[in-house]
C-alpha cells in the first residue's frame, strides 16, 4: 500500500523557486536540456520530491509534471 493511498491529504514543501518553476511547467514532456543549469538543479529537487517525473528514452532525458492526486494523466 502506498503512502498517498493511506493519507487523504498531505502537502509536499516547495520553496519559492521550486513553486514558480513547477507552476510554469505544462503537462507536456519537455527535454531537460532545454533548461539552464540552475533550473535543471531545481528540477532535480522536484524529481526527488516526486513532483516531476524523469523519463529517459533513446539517450535523451525528458521531464513531465506529475498528475495531482485524483486526476488522470494521459500518456503517449
Amino acid at each position: 500500500m502506498k503512502v498517498n493511498e493511506i493519507l487523504t491529504s498531505f502537502t509536499i514543501y516547495t520553496n519559492n523557486e521550486e513553486s514558480a518553476l513547477l507552476d510554469s511547467l505544462s503537462n507536456e514532456t519537455i527535454l531537460l536540456s532545454r533548461f539552464n543549469e540552475h533550473d535543471q538543479e531545481i528540477l532535480n529537487n522536484l524529481i526527488r520530491k516526486s513532483l516531476v517525473m524523469k523519463i529517459v528514452e533513446n539517450g535523451q532525458v525528458s521531464i513531465r509534471k506529475n498528475a495531482k492526486p485524483g486526476t488522470a494523466q494521459k500518456t503517449k
